[in-house]
């Protein structure tokens, strides 16, 4: 396959709601070529490619991944199918975004990513926030002891949805539910603070009448004695702010913290020293483009803002706090 001189030629799998928000900012990135986008059936495949600008549409996943113009392939599918999908673009040499949560659990994960290596292919989580300009910003003020030591991160990422019974959110045997729906932003966000995994996690949940949970809260213990209070929701709205408050001061993110366009540094007399305020361009899934096409140019196989091993420590997360709650997803058994 021969990279194209100036743009990526980027296929896209599923043709759901997320795919065609992926699609939307594929087409404000001039570096971006829409090439090709494969359904389950032709007739989809073709509408979304006329909806969207793409030049091929396949009835089937496997002929996207199989056509040797295509580059990069972004998967949004349900977690369930993450693995299978994600692997088999791989194995065709195809750089891969795969949508978040990366996988249903970490056994998946890391065979996830021990084809990436074995491949030698470019494999990203598509986790909006450490791409977003404001929060590289937000890091730097803490890499740079701008709030001491962090001692506590505090945020939510709920939502209410009047979701049919037969919605992808609430369908157990498709992923379904608010831990790695939305649970799975914080927890990320979190990993991306501390740069550690946590000595202890726990969680409670509570379930609705298709026994997927429908609300939660995680609690993270880091080594330094630093925690993590997070919550996460499909049935209840929230303010999706965060907090982290340091030994020196505190950073207020606004609402919607893991798509920020405004921060607030005070001092530990919780009076304003700075406030960062930088919209966001598209609808913030063009980041993740860019960077892999970034990544692409300059020859890497991971991101350095999003590094494979936060996606493996938060899926590890993720799986020890469902544990007590004797959730059981389709693919635990393998």
């Amino acid at each position: 396959m021969a990279r194209s001189s100036s743009r990526t030629r980027w296929g896209i799998i599923s043709t759901g709601h997320i795919a065609g928000k992926f699609a939307e900012a594929l087409q404000i990135l001039p570096e971006a070529e829409l090439y090709a986008v494969a359904s389950r059936t032709q007739e989809k495949a073709d509408a979304f490619a006329r909806r969207y600008g793409f030049q091929h549409a396949y009835g089937t996943y496997r002929a996207l991944a199989e056509d040797p113009e295509v580059e990069a392939v972004y998967i949004g599918t349900p977690h369930v199918f993450h693995l299978e999908n994600a692997v088999m673009c791989m194995r065709a040499g195809k750089a891969v975004l795969c949508e978040k949560a990366l996988t249903i659990h970490a056994g998946e994960t890391e065979e996830m990513i021990r084809v990436a290596r074995e491949e030698n292919v470019f494999l990203m989580e598509a986790m909006i926030p450490p791409h977003v300009p404001l929060v590289k910003k937000i890091l730097q003020w803490i890499r740079s002891g701008r709030i001491g030591e962090v001692r506590i991160f505090s945020a939510s990422r709920c939502i209410r949805r009047d979701f049919s019974p037969e919605a992808r959110q609430l369908k157990l045997e498709l992923g379904g539910g608010s831990l790695l729906d939305v649970g799975v932003y914080p927890i990320s966000f979190a990993s991306m603070i501390f740069e550690q995994p946590p000595m202890e996690a726990y969680g409670v949940a509570t379930f609705g009448q298709q026994k997927t949970d429908e609300q939660g809260a995680a609690l993270l213990k880091y080594e330094d004695g630093a925690v993590a209070n997070l919550t996460f929701a499909l049935r209840t709205e929230a303010v999706n702010d965060a907090y982290i408050y340091g030994s020196d001061g505190f950073i207020h993110i606004d609402e919607i913290f893991a798509v920020p366009e405004r921060a607030t540094l005070y001092d530990k007399n919780k009076q304003i020293v700075e406030v960062l305020e930088e919209p966001i361009t598209g609808n913030a899934l063009n980041y993740e483009a860019e960077e892999v096409m970034w990544c692409l140019r300059e020859g890497l196989k991971e991101s350095p803002h999003m590094p494979l091993h936060r996606s493996l420590e938060v899926m590890r997360i993720m799986d020890r706090i469902r544990k007590p709650w004797g959730l059981i997803y389709p693919n635990d058994d393998r």
